[in-house]
């Protein structure tokens, strides 16, 4: 039976893993070396949670399913600020595109840029959440702004309330806010697990990317219902692999995505959210297959290395002593996302975006 890891509370380590990690991390293996190494990982990862047979796989998920049920709604919120969300926005603005956008972008077509893809999915969560002008709307888990101030500036008359778990992130989007002029934007800073919000004040709620930092969904949609009003809309954006889902351990020996960049997250299913509509009914679901997130990823790894300099000098403010350690870690991160969302064309690993309603009558 699978169960939800009693994971460890994230500790930075700042010296090298032993063994082959190690070099790795120390940059002593080639990127293609690397990459293919990341390839048979991804290979090993299926057989584990294929193991037994589909009887098996069925079986296990299920019991993992009714562990969400009993679970915090989320585990390890101060990892994820302290892997992620705590580090200057700097490093983050020489990696990501220029609206910031922490999470898959959307390729339509050959050619794009990363700035193009960040407009394109912006674009198309307007369209799939039904975004309208002067609509009541609750961003949760809102990053370094990019929606959140895209909705502001495309819906002026919206009334956006912006949630994150991080300070600097608050921070950020509150001076962005005042260098745009824009005023109809409020981010509150709130471990999910504790977030208190008025009943039935918003027409719409979205989240992108955090619902894989989640576990008791049962919970966190029915709080979502609660928020939203009588037919309010709830959209999100998860990444997921086709049929699995599996929690991201620690244990032993460590993976290693779990202990540097994802301790205590979930990699739901394309399904799993559907396991959970006692509060919110499905309207709508979309996939996109994985090359979308690999094609990020590797423009993200590819800003990252055009402005080596630039970022060592901010990963020297964060890390200290340990910032070259941390430059080959990000460059190792950003490659296992292209080379997990690519695996087998893209196949396997992708992005869901879900529309739920909150029935008229509850």
């Amino acid at each position: 039976m699978t169960t939800i890891a009693n994971t460890p509370v994230y500790a930075r380590e700042d010296s090298a893993a032993p063994g082959v990690i190690g070099l790795a991390e120390r940059g002593l293996v080639p990127d293609a070396l690397l990459r293919a190494g990341i390839r048979r990982q991804c290979a090993a990862r299926l057989a584990h949670e294929r193991a037994g047979g589909e009887a098996a796989t069925a079986e296990r998920f299920q019991a993992l399913i009714e562990s969400l049920r009993h679970s915090d709604v989320a585990i390890h919120t101060d990892a994820a600020n302290g892997q992620h969300y705590e580090l200057p926005p700097a490093f983050f603005e020489l990696c990501l595109g220029s609206r910031l956008k922490y999470s898959s972008c959307y390729y339509p077509r050959a050619g794009m840029t990363l700035n193009d893809a960040e407009e394109a999915m912006l674009a198309l969560y307007g369209e799939r959440a039904e975004l309208v002008d002067g609509q009541s709307i609750l961003e949760l888990g809102c990053g370094w702004g990019s929606l959140t101030l895209w909705m502001a500036q495309r819906y002026p008359r919206a009334r956006i309330t912006a949630v994150s778990n991080s300070a600097s992130q608050r921070r950020h989007i509150e001076a962005r806010c005042a260098a745009l002029s824009i005023r109809n934007v409020q981010v509150i800073t709130a471990d999910v697990n504790t977030l208190a919000l008025p009943e039935s004040d918003y027409d719409r709620c979205v989240s992108i990317e955090m619902f894989e930092h989640m576990r008791n969904y049962a919970t966190l949609l029915g709080r979502i219902g609660g928020w939203l009003k009588p037919g309010g809309k709830l959209f999100v954006h998860i990444f997921t692999h086709r049929t699995l889902m599996y929690p991201f351990e620690t244990d032993g020996d460590g993976d290693w995505m779990a202990r540097h960049f994802f301790t205590g997250g979930l990699m739901p299913a394309a399904d799993t959210l559907l396991w959970f509509q006692d509060d919110l009914h499905i309207e709508g679901r979309w996939l996109l297959d994985g090359t979308h997130y690999q094609r990020t990823a590797n423009h993200w790894l590819a800003r990252q290395d055009a402005n080596q300099a630039a970022v060592m000098g901010v990963l020297a403010e964060a890390y200290g002593d340990a910032a070259r350690l941390w430059f080959q870690r990000w460059r190792m991160f950003w490659m296992a996302c292209a080379e997990l969302f690519g695996y087998a064309g893209g196949t396997e690993w992708g992005v869901a975006h879900y529309r739920f309603v909150r029935p008229a009558k509850r």
